[in-house]
């Protein structure tokens, strides 16, 4: 039973109960997170009292989901102990994903003394869109591009964050005598730099001064190209797995005295 189980909820290769497994999970994730946009609105009660149902039907489907996973976790990695499988289990990213979308319903439900937070435990249900990571392609295929390019984003990020903290430190400088209310600390001068560098400008702080407004201008141009760096690394990311998936595969060897297929490798 454990090995059907395994095989039922496990990414669909073909298995119908599979498929109908993960096209029910995947309608619940959409069930969910549309739940807890619809509670923003002024609805009625018994509209109300379909979404709290919703609410407890996909959490105990979540739940049972996530012990069924914890369970077979062994069959996931069978060359390690039970436990130390079930413990893997438990740390990696896609765990954690399902344990952040059954802890709104069951914090409540375990602490109802426990009010502090309420609200923001609630508004976590949303990360459970998170989940279509393991049932959508093309969201893993976007969480792998990110994976690739980690040390290429990271890099191009850090120097943006350095480019951002050194602007924003001499725009206070030349802003603050003149601006006290505006730029009141370098917080202030952070924010101006990032609505700059990002090119949205709010138009909530800018400078006055000569040596402001050139400061700013510079800023400006710089943002234009280095916020460009990481939406270029993603598009090869991209282009590189996409031309990889289309590669066709190798020809198969064949000896050359009897033409019988070699194995690979």
């Amino acid at each position: 039973m454990k090995t059907c189980l395994f095989r039922i909820i496990q990414p669909s290769d073909g298995y119908k109960p599979s498929y109908i497994f993960d096209w029910t999970i995947l309608a619940l994730i959409f069930a969910s997170v549309l739940s807890v946009f619809a509670e923003t609105f002024a609805l009625s009660d018994p509209a109300l009292a379909v979404f709290d149902r919703i609410e407890i039907i996909t959490s105990i489907v979540f739940s049972v989901e996530y012990a069924l996973r914890l369970w077979t976790a062994d069959l996931l990695h069978p060359s390690l102990p039970p436990w130390k499988a079930r413990l893997r289990y438990v740390f990696s990213g896609l765990a954690i994903v399902d344990l952040v979308a059954i802890l709104p319903f069951w914090v409540p439900v375990l602490f109802p003394g426990q009010l502090l937070g309420l609200r923001a435990v609630r508004l976590v249900r949303i990360l459970r869109i998170l989940k279509l990571n393991r049932y959508m392609e093309a969201i893993a295929v976007i969480g792998g591009v990110f994976r690739r390019k980690a040390r290429e984003l990271a890099a191009s990020c850090i120097f943006i964050f350095f480019l951002m903290l050194f602007s924003s430190l001499l725009m206070y400088h030349a802003e603050h005598d003149v601006q006290p209310d505006k730029f009141t600390n370098a917080f202030a001068g952070l924010w101006w730099a990032v609505a700059t560098l990002t090119t949205v400008g709010y138009g909530d702080i800018y400078p006055i001064t000569a040596f402001g407004r050139f400061l700013g201008a510079v800023t400006a141009l710089l943002g234009v190209g280095l916020v460009a760096i990481p939406t270029g690394i993603l598009s090869a990311g991209f282009v590189e797995h996409f031309s990889r998936s289309s590669k066709p595969p190798a020809p198969p060897r064949r000896c050359p005295h009897c033409g019988k297929e070699l194995p690979r490798g």
